[in-house]
């Protein structure tokens, strides 16, 4: 019962200082989605990324704080794998699911709901 809890508290926090950080600034949303994906790769760089995944599970996980670490996480095994050029190799092989996922999925969707322009 305590897992669902830190998870659900924590990832409404996240998710509380974000809405005040999109209302309190001219920040837009697609800056503000960056910011959590280079934040959450700051906290995985720092090892701090685990013990809070620990603690409150899908409650980090799910926003893009947990994008920030995946990618990350591969930059660090592909440059112990392969020296520098890892640098560059490892965001695109651990993070190529989940963007494509995304695009495969808006796809289905945009084939369902028949999106329209905004005019």
């Amino acid at each position: 019962m305590m897992d669902y809890l830190n998870a659900f508290w924590v990832g409404g926090l996240i998710c509380a200082l974000v809405q005040i950080l999109l209302e309190k600034t001219k920040m837009l949303p697609g800056r503000v989605m960056v910011l959590l994906v280079c934040l959450g790769a700051v906290i995985s760089f720092f090892g701090w990324y685990e013990p809070l995944m620990e603690y409150a599970g899908a409650g980090v996980s799910v926003p893009l704080l947990g994008y920030g670490n995946i990618l990350m996480k591969g930059v660090k095994e592909a440059v112990a794998e392969n020296g520098f050029i890892g640098l560059f190799q490892g965001g695109f092989k651990t993070g190529a699911v989940g963007c494509c996922a995304a695009l495969v999925f808006g796809y289905l969707a945009s084939l369902v709901f028949k999106p329209k322009m905004k005019g």
